[in-house]
């Protein structure tokens, strides 16, 4: 019988998905090897018709996939996100942001879900350093005292000193290694399409808080949008049942007639809201990355952002390790990543998560306390310098990636 193989590298990372690829890219980019398992082909995460999903990247995160190797491969996909506009449902009041106001560049960028895949993987032809297995299913991991060994459904095995669980917010890695979550459900679901509408978006970014949610247009490219449409979880089904015509009637009496008149381009699909945060982010020769670590309500687009944070920091805490000739896997290094990714990862999460208690009823009092609150800060010069660098993610202890620096 023939053995199976084995393959040694610096780190394991499990999860092919947005964050995995670009850990294992960053990684590469300064020296380190990495193997990546992911369960699903490319074609499929790469399909028209995976989730029809789109993300904002930040200026900052931009800046991270250039230096990785990555933008070139996406930037032909990528709509600037120039203003940004946020007002409270019927109000005279809102709050706007330019991107003039704080330098000249955009405060990030709308892609495809999709195009962002395709263009890791692109990049990753070029990373001598990157071994994708996929499809392909861890079925065990050991994580000893000197090194890691997981063993894959077909036999084969992997040797690393460190396990990066980048598997999402049902992470088997975060489960086997005992850490909990605190986690909650909103009684909110997301709809989620493209909308192609008469006027062109200007690059604004429109979020117009209703009493059931955010209703949310991203700018993408050509005179299209990505909805986000956050309604009660109840409504959601009757909402997903109307005929074409219907549903963009209720497009339209809720985003007006700003754009001129809107219509639904793309499949709908639906996604059930929450947030939920690990209890520690590392383990015995293991580190917890994107929605494994922490996962949040879409309301501020900053959920891959923030994962993307993980990466840089720990690309940057791991490279630092290995020019010091120290263990890849040891406590120190891992303790380093903790302590600087979990006050920004709780910060965000606290948040997004006022923002959706705050916004998401119709008391008159705090209807009207929060107008009056988005308009002044409006107009209040340094509050809004400040949230303008938080909606592009600029703001905060920053790894040198995210500043556009090689690691």
């Amino acid at each position: 019988m023939r053995e199976a193989e084995h393959i040694n590298t610096d780190v394991l990372i499990v999860g092919g998905g947005m964050i995995g690829l670009t850990q294992a890219l960053a990684l590469s980019s300064a020296g380190l090897s990495t193997v990546v398992v992911e369960r699903q082909t490319t074609d499929a995460v790469t399909a028209m018709d995976h989730d029809g999903r789109v993300s904002t990247i930040s200026y900052g995160s931009a800046a991270m996939f250039g230096q990785i190797g990555a933008w070139e491969h996406m930037m032909d996909f990528a709509e600037p996100i120039s203003e940004i506009r946020v007002a409270d449902n019927g109000a005279p009041l809102f709050l706007h942001f330019d991107h003039r106001e704080v330098g000249d560049r955009p405060f990030g960028f709308t892609v495809e879900n999709r195009y962002l895949r395709l263009a890791l993987h692109r990049a990753l032809e070029g990373a001598e350093a990157v071994e994708l297995i996929i499809p392909a299913e861890v079925a065990h991991v050991e994580r000893g005292p000197h090194g890691v060994r997981a063993q894959l459904v077909d036999g084969r095995t992997i040797g690393a000193a460190l396990a990066v669980g980048a598997e999402g917010r049902n992470s088997p890695l975060r489960e086997a290694a005992g850490i909990r979550c605190l986690s909650w459900q909103y009684d909110q679901t997301a709809i989620v399409t493209t909308v192609r509408h008469e006027g062109g978006h200007g690059g604004i970014a429109s979020e117009l808080f209703l009493p059931a949610g955010p209703f949310a247009l991203l700018p993408m490219q050509g005179n299209r949008s990505a909805l986000i449409w956050t309604e009660r979880a109840g409504d959601v089904p009757g909402l997903l049942a109307l005929d074409e015509g219907a549903f963009n009637e209720a497009i339209m009496e809720r985003a007006g007639d700003h754009w001129g008149r809107i219509e639904c381009d793309a499949p709908r699909w639906s996604f059930p809201l929450g947030l939920q945060n690990a209890e520690r982010y590392i383990d015995n020769r293991l580190a917890l990355i994107g929605d494994a670590a922490h996962g949040m309500h879409p309301v501020a687009g900053q959920g891959l952002n923030l994962g993307l944070r993980d990466v840089a920091a720990l690309s940057e805490v791991l490279i630092d390790t290995a020019r010091l000739g120290l263990d890849l896997g040891g406590g120190e290094a891992l303790r380093r990543y903790q302590q600087w990714r979990r006050f920004d990862a709780l910060k965000m999460l606290m948040m997004t998560d006022g923002l959706v208690r705050l916004f998401s009823n119709n008391i008159t009092p705090v209807r009207l306390a929060r107008v009056l609150g988005l308009g002044l800060v409006n107009r209040i010069g340094p509050a809004k310098r400040y949230f303008e660098r938080q909606a592009a993610a600029m703001a905060g202890d920053l790894p040198k990636l995210i500043r556009g620096e090689a690691l």
